[in-house]
């Protein structure tokens, strides 16, 4: 990575970026991951950065996503490893309980984040270089205690020997109670006198005038002289083999810890490799945190071109807000005030910022620069979409007091050394930050010493934000190209800064009045308002009169907007409404039209059984042929009035609901006599005639003459069935005769089928092509049984429930 030049060296730190660091370092919960934040420095490399932020930005999506980097408290077990190095090196409990933990910490973590690799694989290419040691891990825990003890139960001859050295310490405990009750007895020991251990020996107190009537081998004396230690010969053997019991456990617990020792050494080089990456993984949870703290987001970073800031908030100020309604009693917060700024490509590349003390020139401008240092470390900034931030090589920094009385330089002296610097060293990459521009000595000298800086600055191609008080640069600004002017509102009306950034406006000091609202006399501001001039006066009223104009241009424009898409959204609405009314109306129109062209196939039904009658009576007439032609004609006005609502529908609803209308598939291959076929509006029939234009189609009983183009097959010839009908004499003669409604409700099951069957067949023996079973909602068992026997039905071709304003579900349609 290439480090950013900062120029003063502390420029950082001028900007606030080691309060940042600060903060980072807080969130941190490893010393490797602290190492890392700690090290993080600005780069100019944008492939660098950019995979930085990138990973940055997994770790924020997974805080807010509640699956946040399961990184916990450890120690650092570095020095362990190093004294583990040598060749038989052995370390004791505690430092092996936090190799145990830190185990622990690797394996939890790489498990952690292996569960969230589809939306982290920058991460999981981190912690997937964790090698997950469970079996040392599990070692380590049925060796050593919470405390860093070795456990009793650490092998089985330690657990033997613990075991054996517990009763015998109680049969001591008891033996020399004993006899010590046996001395107070005899009145060689006093009755406050407890057993105790000396030299590693358990002993009982005696007086000193009878330490030779205790029988015993005296091992120490109080330093008064008036008590001896003595221990009794009824303990003596006891003593000796516990003591070797004692040698033998602390020999069998190096054992073991050197054994352990042996196995942490083994794996030194995966704990290091896993280290490595517990640091990484904890230096961007933690930069996460900070992220989702500030509410951040990945910049979009780049070399060179325009910066582009979208509702940036300076960092530190967002950390204050909150710190201070999280104090608040009433938990009302405040909000920091967004910055909209951009700099270079399309827009001037140096920007003069004017306006009031305390007015937020200086919060904009180190906006900009932290931002700017916070994005070349990697990390999110509090912005919204859109925000675009070039990487600088170099970052000039004249902010603030810099005087010294060790160098013996004064405020004006030290902006100069900056400058100087400034104009040695800035290029088109360099990003240049001016407090305060042109102040510290005579304004104007200082002013045109600014202007010319400023001028060579911008020719370089720097980007360059400069705060100032002097009108001569608010001029200059507004005259030189690649220069604009910028400013931060300020009410009039509450002599009170908004803090809200304009661009290309001037702003004014407004010291008159903020002088006025503090108590200063009126006859001083009068004779100062004469002193600085009537020029200087109307320059300010003018800003200030077009600073009102602009805050109300854009309230009335925020208005604007607000109505216009509330606008957008009735006509919107009204849009939506309009085509369901056509729809709905296109709708109506065809099932008129249906309903129609199945009134003249009946009609024409009838007109060619008359036809044939006067066939076979050898009688047909020129009156015959114009009613057929007459009907004919009928016929394809109704044709083409519902083709043309079809076409309409299809535009407006170019893909059609599939429960809208039954699906019927069709068949390729030409059209033939017996083919099935589908007819526009008319359902499925049989082709029982076929010529170049046209064909005679039967519907049941129903024959109809068609157009072929409006034909479209469905199948081939349909399987040949024999029907014994009644005599004709007793059938209907006509589908206008026949009932194409029956009610079924509160019938029962057996008894409604048994006139559902009745029914539609003879509605299929009078021609009928549909008609309409009123069954009623219920329970729904009387529906499902008549459409399980329509479905065994093979001259039924489709069933449904009717539209929801013709019955819905409690009546069901069928077609033959």
């Amino acid at each position: 990575m290439t480090p950013v030049a900062l120029h003063p060296p502390d420029a950082a730190a001028r900007l606030g970026l080691d309060r940042i660091r600060a903060r980072l370092d807080g969130h941190a919960r490893t010393p490797y991951g602290r190492e890392r934040l700690a090290a993080l420095v600005p780069s100019s490399d944008a492939a660098a950065v950019g995979s930085a932020l990138a990973l940055a930005g997994e770790a924020l999506d997974l805080i807010a996503s509640g699956n946040p980097l399961p990184v916990r408290q450890t120690d650092d077990v570095r020095v362990v490893l190093k004294r583990l190095q040598p060749k038989n090196a052995r370390v004791d409990g505690e430092d092996l309980r936090d190799v145990g933990r830190v185990l622990e910490t690797l394996r939890l973590l790489h498990d952690g984040v292996h569960a969230v690799k589809g939306r982290a694989p920058g991460l999981w290419d981190l912690a997937s270089r964790i090698v997950v040691l469970k079996a040392l891990e599990d070692r380590i825990a049925r060796t050593i205690d919470e405390t860093g003890q070795v456990r009793d139960d650490a092998s089985p001859h330690l657990r033997d020997l613990s075991r054996r050295l517990s009763g015998m310490q109680a049969r001591l405990r008891e033996t020399l109670l004993a006899a010590l009750r046996q001395a107070q007895a005899s009145g060689h020991a006093t009755a406050d006198m407890q057993p105790t251990i000396r030299g590693g020996r358990a002993v009982i107190p005696v007086r000193a005038e009878a330490k030779r009537k205790v029988q015993g081998f005296v091992h120490d004396v109080s330093s008064t002289g008036q008590t001896v230690y003595v221990e009794p010969t009824s303990v003596l053997d006891l003593n000796n083999e516990i003591r070797e019991t004692e040698v033998a456990r602390a020999h069998e617990i190096e054992r073991l810890l050197a054994e352990l020792s042996a196995h942490v050494r083994h794996h030194r080089g995966d704990l290091e490799d896993g280290l490595d990456a517990l640091g990484r993984l904890d230096a961007l949870a933690s930069i996460g945190r900070l992220a989702a703290e500030t509410d951040a987001l990945v910049p979009e970073v780049a070399v060179g071109g325009p910066m582009r800031l979208v509702r940036a908030r300076h960092p530190l100020l967002v950390l204050h807000v909150a710190q201070e309604t999280a104090a608040r009693d009433d938990g009302v917060a405040r909000e920091v005030v967004p910055l909209d700024l951009e700099l270079g490509g399309e827009a001037a590349g140096t920007l003069v910022i004017t306006g009031p003390n305390a007015g937020g020139k200086s919060v904009a401008m180190k906006t900009v620069g932290l931002v700017t240092l916070m994005a070349a470390c990697g990390l999110p900034v509090p912005a919204a979409p859109g925000t675009r931030i070039p990487l600088p090589t170099q970052v000039f920094v004249d902010v603030g007091d810099q005087q010294s009385i060790q160098d013996d330089l004064s405020t004006f002296t030290s902006h100069l050394v900056n400058v100087r610097r400034m104009l040695e060293d800035a290029d088109d990459r360099s990003l240049c930050l001016l407090d305060e521009a042109g102040t510290g000595t005579d304004p104007s000298e200082g002013g045109a010493l600014a202007e010319a800086l400023l001028r060579r600055l911008t020719a370089r191609g720097a980007l360059v934000v400069a705060t100032t008080h002097l009108g001569a640069l608010k001029a200059f600004a507004h005259e030189h190209d690649g220069v604009a002017n910028g400013s931060m509102a300020f009410s009039r009306d509450t002599l009170s800064p908004t803090y809200r950034f304009q661009a290309g406006i001037p702003g004014s000091s407004y010291a008159f009045e903020i002088a006025r609202r503090v108590g200063i006399p009126g006859p001083v501001l009068d004779e100062a308002g004469r002193l600085a001039g009537e020029g200087k006066g109307r320059l300010e009223d003018l800003i200030a009169t077009f600073e009102a104009r602009t805050t109300e241009a854009e309230a009335r424009l925020a208005e604007a907007r607000a109505q216009q898409a509330e606008a957008e959204r009735v006509r919107g609405d009204y849009e939506a409404r309009l085509a369901r009314l056509r729809a709905d109306a296109d709708a109506r129109r065809a099932q008129a039209l249906a309903q129609a062209e199945a009134i003249l196939a009946d009609a024409n039904a009838a007109v060619e059984n008359t036809v044939r009658e006067i066939k076979e009576a050898q009688a047909e007439t020129e009156a015959t042929r114009a009613a057929r032609a007459r009907l004919d004609e009928a016929r394809e006005s109704v044709s083409r009035r519902q083709t043309n609502v079809q076409r309409r529908q299809k535009k407006r609803a170019p893909r059609a609901s599939s429960d809208s209308s039954p699906a019927v598939l069709t068949v390729s291959g030409p059209i033939t006599v017996g083919d099935q076929v589908r007819v526009e509006g008319a359902g499925v029939g049989e082709v029982l005639e076929l010529d170049d234009r046209e064909a005679v189609v039967a519907f049941g009983q129903l024959r109809s003459r068609v157009k072929t183009r409006r034909l479209t097959k469905v199948g081939g010839p349909a399987p040949q069935t024999v029907r014994v009908r009644a005599p004709a004499a007793t059938r209907p003669s006509s589908a206008l005769t026949a009932s194409t409604r029956v009610d079924l409700r509160g019938v029962r099951v057996e008894d409604a089928l048994h006139e559902t069957q009745r029914f539609v067949d003879e509605a299929i023996a009078a021609g009928v092509r549909s008609v309409e079973i009123l069954h009623g909602k219920g329970t729904g068992a009387l529906r499902q049984a008549i459409h399980a026997q329509l479905a065994a039905r093979p001259d039924v071709t489709t069933f449904e429930v009717a539209p929801w304003d013709q019955g819905g579900d409690g009546v069901t349609v069928v077609r033959f």
